[in-house]
């Protein structure tokens, strides 16, 4: 007999437990995790249909914790919970990796349909490459390529360029970009990131991709 496995991601315990009652009664097998450390742990103890997300817990936003496993092409549907309920909100969860999205207060019978449809539609692979115009970078491969020549980034280069890659068209600013690409707990100097942007300009050679957007950050495009 095939069982279905969930995982439930949600610090609030007496909320946790209603969730996976309502979910065990509909057939489903339930693992649950009280933070980001925990849906890590549970993610690689085996394979799962589903993962039910709170955003905000306790080790950080569930939202980054997902963005950052789709770019390693990781496919497993998505469902966020949270308090947030503005139009924004909706837009930057299905903008991270997000699949659904379901407000609070909810019905627990609600939540249980939605996962339900998100187990049965599967996860479709997400392209570990990306590309704009001649650039190339490969997530996998941890590479990247300018007219089929390979450069040679430091870390921090990779992941400011992966984050503009993503987001190629949209203005990214600078807080963005240090909460997806430096450790929560570093404190960065303040023009930490156009230091890192100068460096990658210049690695990437002209004609120009990354263009500064004056007051707002950074936007990659080939203009």
């Amino acid at each position: 007999m095939t069982t279905t496995r969930v995982l439930v991601v949600e610090d609030d315990e007496n909320l946790r437990f209603a969730v996976a009652t309502e979910l065990t009664a509909g057939g489903l097998v339930v693992v649950t995790a009280a933070d980001l450390a925990g849906a890590d742990a549970a993610l690689r103890a085996g394979d799962v249909a589903c993962v039910v997300f709170d955003r905000m817990l306790p080790d950080g936003d569930s939202l980054h914790f997902v963005e950052r496993r789709r770019r390693r092409g990781w496919a497993v549907p998505v469902l966020f919970l949270t308090a947030r309920d503005s139009t924004q909100d909706r837009v930057d969860g299905f903008a991270h990796g997000g699949d659904d999205y379901l407000v609070k207060p909810f019905s627990p019978a609600e939540l249980a349909a939605r996962v339900h449809v998100l187990c049965r539609r599967g996860g479709t692979p997400r392209p570990s490459v990306l590309s704009l115009a001649d650039l190339e970078l490969d997530s996998a491969r941890r590479e990247v390529r300018r007219s089929g020549v390979l450069l040679t980034l430091s870390d921090k280069e990779f992941a400011v360029l992966e984050v503009l890659l993503i987001r190629a068209g949209q203005v990214v600013s600078r807080e963005d970009l240090l909460e997806h690409c430096w450790d929560g707990s570093a404190d960065p100097v303040a023009n930490v990131v156009d230091a890192v942007v100068k460096r990658l300009r210049a690695k990437l050679r002209a004609p120009g991709l990354i263009h500064s957007v004056r007051g707002a950050g950074y936007r990659l495009a080939a203009e």
